[in-house]
C-alpha cells in the first residue's frame, strides 16, 4: 500500500509536502502569532488529498504525517530541556524583565487616610503616596484614619485607628 502511494506521488505534492514539513519546524523555533504554523497545516493537508486516491491512502498519509510532526515535537522539547534552542527565545537574564514589587515593609505601623470605602478593599494615602489596601474584612469608611497591620509581597492590609474620623 505504501509503495502504492509512492507512484501516485508527483513532483507538487513533493513540494507541498516538503513545505508543510518546513513551516511547522518554523512555528516551533519562531515565537508567534501561528501564521507559519497554520500554512505548514493547510499544506500537509493538501498534500493528503493531491496525493492520496482512497480513503485508506488518506489515513495511511494522515498517520505518516503525524508520526513526523510528533517527532519533530519530540526533537523541540529535547533541545529545550538541553537549553541547545536559539538564544532569541530564552531569557536568560532577570534584568530585562518585570523584577516584581517593591518592598513596603517601610509601610508597616504607618497612619494614613482612606480616600475610598473599604469593603474589604479601597485607597489610601499614606503621606502623598496613594495605595490600594485591605482590611481584614470589615468595612472602614472613607476617610478614616488607618493603620499598616500586615503586608503580604504588594498587600497591604490595614486597620481602622482609634479616633478616626477627619
Amino acid at each position: 500500500m505504501f509503495i502504492e502511494l509512492l507512484a501516485y506521488m508527483s513532483w507538487f505534492s513533493i513540494l507541498l509536502f516538503a513545505i508543510g514539513i518546513t513551516l511547522v519546524i518554523i512555528e516551533l523555533y519562531v515565537p508567534g502569532f501561528g501564521i507559519p504554523g497554520i500554512a505548514g497545516a493547510i499544506s500537509l493537508i493538501a498534500f493528503i488529498f493531491v496525493t492520496g486516491r482512497n480513503r485508506a491512502h488518506y489515513i495511511i498519509l494522515a498517520g505518516i504525517i503525524l508520526v513526523i510532526c510528533a517527532v519533530l515535537f519530540v526533537i523541540f522539547f529535547v533541545l529545550l530541556s538541553k537549553k541547545r534552542l536559539p538564544k532569541s527565545l530564552i531569557l536568560e537574564t532577570s534584568e530585562e524583565g518585570f523584577s516584581g514589587t517593591r518592598d513596603m515593609q517601610f509601610l508597616m505601623g504607618t497612619v494614613g487616610t482612606l480616600l475610598s470605602t473599604c469593603r474589604p478593599a479601597g485607597n489610601a494615602d499614606f503621606d502623598g503616596m496613594k495605595l490600594d489596601v485591605v482590611s481584614r474584612g470589615e468595612f472602614i469608611e472613607k476617610g478614616v484614619k488607618v493603620e499598616v497591620i500586615e503586608i503580604e509581597g504588594n498587600r497591604i492590609v490595614v486597620k481602622e485607628t482609634t479616633g478616626a474620623s477627619e
